[in-house]
């Protein structure tokens, strides 16, 4: 399957749209190209985040909406209620506006800032609760929410996990589209499972066109679905921090009967594949979005085939991460990106006390001027340098001694006391190797600057750089 690099293209919304909601769905299909180098399979994204509101969930905000009004469940003027990631808040705000309905939803609170402000943006009321809960407690989100439908009058829980309009909803467009935009080529569709909604109605689709397609579901490490596929038990979940896919027990609007496998992929896989792909490939997405296709190439891989043809769900929008995954201290903080690499000159650079430069004696210093070298800068040793070098050491404590026992030391050569050099490091060490010198016998370590000795660490320093550390 190729796609063509020229310039002319068929025109793209040329004619004007009834409304925004017009704008659901038939989301482009695009080739990634660089994080597949030495893939032989090809692998397409379906581009969701390309929906108006920003995510695959679009396509089942006004779906639920539509069917609940034509079964009488919502009537005007009333309330819609959902427990959601976000995105499916999003979407039912979005066509819910349009209708003039008022929105209320319960979020977990390990979900992203971005996402609880857009639902307000939206006018939406924002109910923010526990994670760390389990699915039966009243506080589980999705509970809190059907408490909340049943005591506000007018009140309609969506109930994106058990409502057959969700799935329906990507049997009569997702799974269409993916099957177009192909060619009929597809044989491998990636997707994750929050509700199983578009993994259920777009697999079903796919199925009826060539049962040969294999649909395979994509789960978060902690989640109970990829395990529940396998074996048919419900474990305990696990907390994981990828949000809008996995779950802590099996939906009513995932159809596993449609599945051939689910695969399990870790949070920090699924950062660093979202990361790359916006670095790599110009697309901004979630991190379900990198969890979704780290499973994809991997696949693709083993696979091995040029004939053949896998389509990775490029969930949402990465605007709703930028204080998550985009964000490097949060990354850090949550094990998933590594402290930055300090080097040695770094660490001379933060000391609390810096001196005017490196203070140095020879070894024909008298000891009386290189204990008062020692007094005036308050510090406690020096390094005996000759033509640059360090050849080597005094320190406060033995010439102090020294005198003591012979006061006629102190107009004595600064030789008559010297103790070992101190060991050098280039400026651009790594700090780790300082500490291991400090905290292996050195008394300090010296730092090189273009050819020259430029700077000095102590024990001292470090142990104050530590206390100090937060």
């Amino acid at each position: 399957m190729t796609v063509s690099s020229g310039t002319a293209r068929a025109p793209r919304h040329a004619t004007p749209y009834e409304g925004v909601l017009d704008l659901v769905g038939w989301t482009p299909l695009v080739r990634l190209n660089r994080v597949t180098r030495g893939i032989r399979t090809p692998v397409f994204g379906k581009a969701e985040f390309m929906n108006p509101g920003g995510s695959v969930k679009d396509r089942i905000g006004l779906a639920m909406i539509e069917a609940a009004e034509e079964a009488g469940l919502l009537k005007p003027g009333g309330t819609i209620v959902e427990g959601t990631s976000g995105n499916t808040g999003l979407a039912l705000a979005m066509a819910a506006a349009t209708r003039g309905y008022r929105c209320i939803f319960t979020m977990p609170d390990k979900m992203s800032r971005e996402k609880v402000k857009l639902l307000r943006a939206f006018g939406a009321e924002v109910v923010i609760t526990p994670t760390a809960v389990p699915p039966d407690h009243p506080e589980h989100y999705v509970n809190r929410a059907r408490t909340i439908a049943e005591s506000t009058p007018g009140g309609f829980l969506a109930d994106q996990f058990y409502n057959r309009a969700n799935p329906e909803a990507h049997y009569r467009t997702t799974g269409p589209e993916v099957w177009e935009q192909t060619g009929g080529r597809v044989t491998h569709f990636f997707a994750g499972a929050g509700t199983g909604g578009t993994i259920s109605g777009a697999g079903r689709y796919l199925k009826e066109m060539n049962p040969d397609i294999r649909v395979i579901g994509v789960d978060p490490v902690g989640s109970v679905l990829s395990g529940f596929y396998h074996t048919g038990a419900v474990d305990r979940s696990e907390p994981y921090k990828v949000e809008g896919l996995g779950n802590d027990k099996v939906p009513g609007t995932l159809d596993i009967e449609y599945l051939d496998d689910y695969l399990t992929v870790s949070d920090g896989e699924a950062f660093a594949m979202a990361r790359r792909l916006v670095a790599e490939e110009g697309l901004f997405v979630g991190g379900s979005t990198g969890l979704i296709v780290h499973a994809a190439l991997a696949e693709a891989r083993r696979l091995d085939d040029p004939d053949a043809c896998a389509v990775a769900v490029l969930c949402d929008w990465g605007e709703r991460y930028l204080t998550k995954q985009y964000d490097d201290e949060w990354m850090r903080n949550n094990g998933f990106l590594a402290q930055p690499r300090a080097t040695v000159a770094e660490m001379v650079a933060a000391k609390l006390e810096p001196l005017p430069g490196l203070l140095t004696v020879t070894p024909s210093t008298p000891v009386r001027m290189a204990i008062s070298t020692l007094s005036s800068h308050h510090v406690s040793q020096l390094p005996v340098v000759v033509n640059g070098e360090c050849i080597g050491s005094v320190a406060e404590r033995r010439m102090m001694s020294a005198v003591l026992a012979d006061p006629e030391v102190l107009e004595q050569d600064v030789e008559s006391v010297m103790e070992a050099p101190y060991p050098v490091l280039d400026e651009n060490a790594d700090a780790e190797a300082a500490t291991r010198l400090l905290s292996g016998g050195a008394q300090a370590v010296l730092i090189r600057a273009n050819g020259a000795l430029d700077g000095i660490l102590t024990r001292h320093d470090l142990v104050r750089a530590l206390a100090a550390a937060p």
